[in-house]
């Protein structure tokens, strides 16, 4: 593909990534860790703004890291581009290795675009086999929540749709510095698209307005509705606060099960990325149910799960919550 080289006008902070957790000594290996992993993705960070070229193509064709963000994109995008994503669906976006695949997928796209705060901590790897193409964050301007640590964001920001917002505005703004002819689109398409994220907003609201005090706990393997919860008046508890920590650790589901029998919610949750064996357990030992309807996080629905886009994931969710927690 001809194509001059695009330089993300964002300037990337892409912090964290894979941080190891475990009992006694492994505190230690987990902040040298994380310190390590960040060294290594500010390394993958794109050049000046100021450098940013318009791009020689008819039609883009734009890359995404997960499909979250690629049904994001294509809102905005419209019929001007191209949108596919390299995570398949039912991965999580945090544990994925790059293939030689995404490497040459990503080479061939005119746009790489990412979540940025440390989501993609596998970044680095992919953009050294990757020519030309830069990745952008859209994250940027978003108010962090900070994990337990105090120094590494949350990167699930997308899980509140006020953040989504922020996104679109940032995706708008990097689509129209990559084809300036269709910038007039992509800020249309922005502005029609945050009207439904604030009737999204308002449809989350309504539906779990009513649901009691005592009940308003959200319980998951990963820790990922925290920006939901912060929005939306709920608590949340994972079992561990992300996937790129070690998962499911004996005194990580004891400290769940004295959690949710402290708390007595009438259900607890699986998300759909993740294997739902860590809250059988949790389930088995607190003697509280798993809801049968998987909430969606990292990915949103495969065809047919009424789930199939951002906006959908997230009326999913809100029903979810209201029926399992009304009770």
């Amino acid at each position: 593909m001809d194509k001059k080289t695009l330089i993300s006008w964002m300037g990337i902070t892409v912090a964290g990534g894979m941080l190891l957790t475990a009992c006694g000594d492994a505190e230690e290996e987990t902040t040298e860790g994380a310190e390590e992993t960040e060294e290594e993705t500010e390394e993958a960070e794109t050049e000046d703004p100021e450098e940013l070229d318009e791009v020689d193509a008819d039609n883009l064709q734009i890359t995404t890291s997960f499909s979250v963000l690629g049904d994001i994109v294509e809102q905005i995008a419209g019929d001007e581009a191209e949108v596919d994503f390299i995570v398949p669906l039912g991965e999580e976006p945090e544990e994925h290795e790059p293939t030689p695949s995404d490497f040459e997928h990503v080479s061939d796209s005119d746009v790489f675009i990412i979540n940025g705060m440390g989501l993609e901590s596998w970044l680095e790897s992919l953009m050294d086999n990757v020519t030309d193409t830069p990745a952008v964050p859209v994250s940027n301007g978003v108010d962090p929540i900070m994990l337990e640590d105090g120094e590494t964001a949350d990167p699930h920001a997308w899980l509140d749709p006020a953040n989504v917002e922020i996104y679109a505005e940032n995706i708008a703004e990097a689509l129209s510095k990559a084809a300036p002819d269709e910038a007039e689109t992509f800020e249309a398409n922005a502005e029609a698209y945050i009207e439904e994220l604030e009737e999204l907003d308002a449809y989350i609201q309504e539906n779990t307005d009513d649901i009691p005090e005592e009940n308003r706990l959200i319980t998951n393997s990963e820790d990922a509705f925290v920006y939901f919860g912060e929005a939306y008046d709920f608590d949340t508890e994972g079992i561990w606060e992300l996937n790129a920590h070690e998962e499911g650790t004996p005194q990580q589901i004891a400290r769940m099960v004295d959690i949710v029998q402290e708390r007595e919610v009438p259900y607890l949750f699986n998300e759909t990325t993740v294997s739902p064996d860590y809250m059988e357990s949790v389930s088995e030992d607190a003697g509280v149910p798993v809801f049968d309807e998987p909430v969606y996080t990292d990915a949103h629905g495969e065809e047919g799960s009424g789930a199939e886009t951002y906006i959908s994931m997230m009326e999913h969710n809100a029903d979810v919550f209201r029926d399992a927690l009304s009770e």
